[in-house]
């Protein structure tokens, strides 16, 4: 068997590192992205040991971004774009204004030209769109307002670097002496947005009929497999066909492939099939990042390395906070927006290389730029949560409160975890007895569904003691687990009977194994769904033989 497999080298090395690095993280209790990042230091060139290929980490690393990009598509509609056109389009512009002007100075400190500097500066204003995504994911923030803005800010960033990425050639020409007419560079400007028009319109009018028709045919043969091909197909095709024929980016187009199909039913399905290859490529995302790091850049360029990461989280910060403000938007949705947006990834490396090879930006820049863009992505989770421990004060205040009324207005209160199939029949029936319930889901669109019928939601990960406090898990007298995850609702039910060691758990199972990990946690009765299914069916069949041999039902 040969042993010279580079890709295969490559993805074990990321992944196992990563995992390595990330359960240390979680032991720390520290997000799992300092984890990868730290993983990608390990597996890179700059350190010793095990070298994987960066430059195929990073081809991988882009369809982590193609998947999630399209999964952010099948739940951000037209309307969703267009209703926050208003700040996101004039924001984007200013951000990139004010971090390019602050990178150019940088720049003009180090003793660059004017050429260096702009692409400097531009490098330092787009946002990474795997780690704004991801941070909006896990703060279940892409259903509201905030989520919204800072989701279209990114996406005329997108269309901005585009824009510049072809651009680049030619205005690198002029600052070497390399004439170009006025007619060229409007020609080129043109034609780009002549063809980025094209994509938006050819998906809006064709693909908004042919990739819900091909979903369709496929998840009407039955074949799920046939069905997850299809999916992939049609998220890597779209985006591989934008860059290839429009010159836009994989992003982009994989985000159009998402969003004209979001708002039909097989939407979700869509999604769930993605999410287990988008959540490993995403993971290999961060790991290229720290394969680009060489630690010795800090110790020979500290002064620089630390007016780099200044500008790129206090700076576009600040101007994005002004900037929302601004238009009447509350202080919340700035500090969101602005935490989002304090980093850098994918877009600044492409400038940056394209800079080096131009002869415009010099090799330190590049490094300043792959420096600044790994401390912000380390620093970003910090951001969300110090912002979503700020946010959430009052709400849990106010949560506890009502957790702590709610016992004496009624004599039993209900916790149930997930509103998913059999979460829902289950609140259905709690309701119906008219019982106290707070309903405990993860997902944004289930629990977007419960409220719309009038239920009391805490949107979060029941596994979090935090989210459990905020259902009011202590002042409970049962807990119900419906997801389908026996060993997580294992977590969650010891956390609560941590919490409340009164409190009554009911629990779901899919195996035996399941069963008696729930038993030995502490729940009180675990449902597994297949036993009761049998047992149903045997009910049925002997109460059919009875009738049919004239016997009593």
């Amino acid at each position: 068997m040969p042993h010279s497999t580079p890709l295969v080298a490559t993805v074990v090395a990321g992944l196992v590192a990563a995992f390595a690095m990330g359960a240390v993280a979680h032991r720390l209790r520290i997000s799992p992205v300092a984890g990868y990042l730290f993983a990608g230091v390990l597996v890179g060139p700059f350190t010793p040991g095990v070298v994987a290929d960066s430059a195929l980490a990073n081809e991988l690393a882009e369809l982590g971004v193609i998947l999630l990009m399209f999964g952010v598509g099948l739940h951000f509609s037209v309307r969703d774009l267009l209703s926050v056109r208003k700040i996101a389009v004039p924001g984007a512009v200013l951000q990139i204004a004010f971090a390019t002007a602050l990178g150019a100075g940088l720049a003009t400190w180090l003793g660059w030209n004017l050429a260096g500097g702009l692409v400097f500066g531009l490098a330092l204003s787009v946002a990474s769109t795997v780690v704004l995504l991801r941070a909006m994911q896990v703060g279940k923030l892409m259903d509201t307002e905030r989520g919204r803005i800072a989701v279209g800010w990114l996406i005329v960033e997108d269309l901005a670097m585009v824009l510049v990425l072809v651009l680049l050639p030619a205005l690198a020409g002029l600052a070497n002496g390399r004439a170009q007419s006025g007619m060229e560079l409007a020609w080129m400007i043109g034609l780009t947005l002549a063809k980025v028009g094209g994509f938006i319109a050819l998906m809006l009018i064709v693909g908004k009929r042919v990739i819900p028709a091909a979903l369709h045919w496929a998840a009407h043969t039955g074949s799920r497999e046939l069905f997850r091909l299809a999916v992939l197909a049609i998220a890597l095709g779209v985006a591989f066909g934008a860059a290839y024929v429009f010159d836009v980016s994989f992003a982009l187009g994989a985000f159009f492939a998402g969003m004209v199909m979001g708002e039909k039913q097989l939407s979700r399905r869509a999604a769930e099939e993605t999410l287990p290859l988008r959540d490993a490529f995403a993971v290999l995302f961060f790991v290229s990042v720290g394969m680009l790091f060489d630690p010795a850049v800090v110790v020979e360029h500290g002064g620089a390395v630390l007016a780099t990461v200044l500008i790129v989280i206090l700076g576009k910060s600040l101007a994005a906070i002004a900037i929302v403000r601004f238009f009447g938007h509350s202080l919340h949705t700035a500090l969101t927006v602005a935490a989002g947006l304090a980093q850098i990834g994918e877009f600044s490396f492409m400038l940056a290389a394209l800079g080096v090879k131009l002869g415009v930006l010099p090799e330190e820049g590049r490094d300043l730029i792959l420096a600044g863009a790994i401390f912000s992505i380390f620093a970003n989770p910090l951001l969300f949560r110090w912002l979503a421990g700020r946010h959430s004060i009052v709400k849990s205040v106010a949560a506890s409160e009502s957790a702590r009324r709610a016992p004496s207005a009624a004599g039993e209160r209900v916790v149930l975890v997930g509103y998913g199939r059999v979460g829902r029949l289950v609140a259905e029936g709690i309701s119906g007895e008219a019982r106290q319930m707070v309903i405990v889901e993860e997902r944004a669109d289930l629990a977007r569904s419960a409220r719309e019928i009038g239920h009391e939601v805490v949107e979060g990960n029941a596994s979090s003691m935090d989210i459990l406090e905020e259902a009011g898990i202590g002042e409970a007298t049962r807990l119900m687990i419906a997801i389908p995850e026996g060993f997580e609702a294992g977590v969650i039910a010891q956390h609560a009977r941590q919490r409340n060691p009164d409190i009554q758990i009911l629990a779901r199972a899919h195996s035996d194994e399941e069963v008696d990990h729930l038993e030995k946690i502490g729940a009180d009765h675990v449902v597994m769904g297949e036993r009761e299914i049998a047992r149903r069916l045997l009910e049925l069949l002997q109460s059919s033989r009875r009738q049919g041999s004239g016997e009593p039902a």
